[in-house]
């Protein structure tokens, strides 16, 4: 066979993972607070972007609208927001590459969100920061940390001791433990061990008390001692925190020399006490859980999913700015610049306007899907996977993995991340329809949660009702949703129901 140069045509699909395109995958698994976050930044650096103007909300006689399909979930009807994102879908196109091509054509301007009292938080709020935003004014949360520093500039005047207790600070975990040992603390100071046990001592009496231990048992003496109730009895029992554990009761009378009414009222007292003194303070400021979308019912029975308009980003381009910077620059740079901000500005209004439209679609066949879960609660819940809501809506897996993460749902049942809803599938015992395993979790929690002191469950037996009840399960199934659910085995539950109702 010769060698020989030539020229062949070959043709060939790929897909190039544009910075565009990058862009759009990114902003589909944001959340609504980092979404916030990344349109401010761009909103900063585009000169061609601006806020939406959200208009005042017009008032209606009649019922509200429904924003998706009703009913059967057929055809949306003309005029409703179902309506307007089907027309969307055919005017614009897809920029996620997973789906199916669309005709790339000129995109309408997405629906005005409707403003709060307080709109001037986030990127929805007045561009002039007319709005107030009260979060501003609130007294940040104090620290565990900033707690201690506080006592100890008070209650140590030695400024080498000070510098030894800061170090101890530093390392007091949330939880107000101190995990590592003196010994590493001292050599790393270069300080004596003495004097860091006496500035730890002098940590452990301040507020909040218990705070600076370096076990459990510690923490508790602590609080006792406090409480001027640290008796040899109750140190006994401090010593012998595995036989509280395990409830065993005779043990523990014996070792702490006391009768059966004496060491009940040595565990309620026990029980008051705080074995993580530190979460009375905060690390940080916990943001709470905006939903993407709300789902509430329809007068004719079915469902209506819209989505939260405060938590979609509003953002408009520029054009005529951009049209008067172009006719009077002169520069060559100046106008790449300001080309590639139009572009980026296009590609931004449409990327946030094709993820509400995918977030809305999935979310809709979610709640068509988990409806049993809607109208009788969790116990009814359908196993769900991503392939099926894919299947139903024409998406790839990966776009509907993106659309669920950091995403939530405001049901008439409380708030619920997209994640929630997708559950494996447990087979029946008489060969009908798949249970979901969150379902079968919610039937063993009601089972213990039902059971007397005198009839405690075991694994076996909740098996059995199970099986009886049509749940095909194996007991380490059984055994490994109960410790996901926090509760303890049948031999823990029976010690300590019997406890309390002798205590009572």
């Amino acid at each position: 066979m010769a060698l020989t140069p030539k020229l062949a045509l070959r043709q060939s699909q790929s897909l190039v993972m544009t910075p565009q395109l990058m862009q759009a995958i990114k902003l589909l698994q944001l959340s609504s607070l980092d979404l916030v976050a990344y349109v401010e930044k761009e909103l900063e650096q585009n000169p061609l972007l601006e806020r939406q103007e959200a208009p005042a909300p017009e008032p209606r006689d009649g019922p509200a609208e429904p924003e998706v399909a009703e009913g059967d979930w057929g055809e949306p009807a003309p005029g409703s927001r179902a309506d307007v994102e089907a027309r969307l879908d055919t005017d614009y196109g897809n920029v996620f590459p997973d789906d199916a091509p669309q005709s790339p054509e000129r995109a309408a301007p997405a629906a005005a969100a409707e403003p709060g009292d307080w709109s001037g938080f986030g990127v929805g709020g007045a561009a002039s920061g007319e709005g107030a935003d009260l979060e501003a004014y609130v007294a940040d949360r104090a620290t565990l940390s900033d707690h201690l520093e506080r006592q100890l500039a008070v209650a140590v005047p030695n400024a080498t001791d000070r510098l030894v207790g800061q170090h101890l600070i530093d390392l007091i975990d949330p939880a107000g433990y101190l995990r590592e040992p003196l010994e590493t603390v001292a050599d790393r100071l270069g300080a004596p061990i003495g004097r860091v046990e006496r500035v730890l001592a002098v940590i452990q009496t301040f507020e909040p008390t218990g705070v600076g231990a370096r076990s459990l048992k510690e923490c508790l003496a602590l609080q006792l001692r406090e409480l001027d109730r640290y008796d040899p009895a109750m140190q006994a029992l401090l010593d012998n925190l595995e036989l509280v554990a395990r409830r065993d009761l005779a043990a523990l009378r014996r070792l702490c020399g006391v009768d059966e009414e004496d060491l009940s009222d040595m565990l309620a007292e026990l029980r008051r006490l705080d074995p993580k003194p530190g979460h009375a303070f905060g690390s940080e400021i916990v943001q709470p859980v905006v939903p993407d979308v709300t789902v509430r019912p329809a007068p004719d029975g079915s469902w209506i999913v819209e989505l939260v308009a405060d938590a979609l980003p509003r953002v408009l381009v520029n054009q005529s700015y951009y049209a008067k910077v172009v006719r009077t620059t002169k520069s060559d740079t100046e106008k790449t610049f300001m080309t590639e901000c139009l572009q980026t500005a296009n590609w931004l209004t449409r990327s946030l306007e094709q993820r509400a439209r995918t977030i809305l679609k999935v979310a809709t066949e979610i709640v068509r899907q988990q409806d049993g879960f809607l109208t009788l609660g969790v116990a009814h819940l359908r196993p769900l996977n991503l392939r099926m809501i894919a299947d139903a809506i024409g998406m790839h897996e990966s776009t509907v993995s993106r659309v669920t993460a950091n995403k939530y749902l405001a049901t008439p049942r409380g708030v619920f991340e997209l994640k929630y809803f997708f559950t494996a599938a447990i087979a029946s015992a008489d060969g009908g329809d798949a249970h979901s395993a969150e379902a079968v979790r919610h039937r063993i929690r009601a089972m213990i949660e039902a059971e007397s002191p005198d009839d405690v469950l075991s694994d076996d037996t909740i098996v059995k009702r199970l099986h009886d009840g049509g749940v095909e399960i194996a007991r380490r199934t059984v055994a490994k949703y109960r410790e996901s659910l926090r509760i303890p085995s049948s031999v823990q539950r029976r010690r300590e129901k019997q406890g309390a109702a002798r205590a009572s």
